[in-house]
C-alpha cells in the first residue's frame, strides 16, 4: 500500500484527488488536511466518500505528512515551497506533488524559479 497525505483536502483539486484515490486498491489515505474543518469526517463533509474514506481531516500544523510515501499539495501557488523541504529532511517517501493550475510541477529537489515565484526548496 501506498500511503498518501493531501494538504488541501477540501478545495476542487483535493477533493477530486480524494475521489480518485478514495477507490484506488493500492493506495491508504492517511492524512487530509483542512485548516477551517480540522477534526471533522471527511465523509460527513463529502457524503459520496461514504465508505471510502473513514478519517477525519487534519489541521496542517497537526498533520504527520513525513509518514506518507507520497504527499500531494492541493493548495494555492507558495504553500508546497514552504513546506517541501521539511518533508524531504524529514525522509518523506519518494515523491511531492503540487496540483494546482499556476504550478504543475514535480518538487522533488527542483530549484530556479516556477510562476515569477523564486523556488526555495
Amino acid at each position: 500500500m501506498i500511503k498518501v497525505g493531501i494538504v488541501g483536502g477540501t478545495g476542487y483539486t483535493g477533493v477530486e484527488l480524494l475521489r480518485l484515490l478514495a477507490a484506488h486498491p493500492q493506495v491508504a489515505l492517511q492524512v487530509i488536511t483542512s485548516r477551517a474543518d480540522a477534526g471533522t469526517p471527511v465523509n460527513r463533509m463529502f457524503p459520496s466518500l461514504r465508505g471510502y474514506v473513514d478519517i477525519d481531516f487534519t489541521h496542517p500544523d497537526q498533520a504527520r505528512l513525513e509518514d506518507c510515501d507520497l504527499v500531494f499539495f492541493a493548495t494555492p501557488n507558495g504553500i508546497a515551497m514552504q513546506q517541501t523541504r521539511a518533508l524531504l529532511d524529514a525522509g518523506c517517501g519518494s515523491s511531492i506533488w503540487q496540483l494546482i493550475f499556476g504550478s504543475r510541477m514535480w518538487l522533488n529537489g527542483a530549484s530556479g524559479t516556477a510562476w515569477n515565484m523564486p523556488v526555495r526548496i
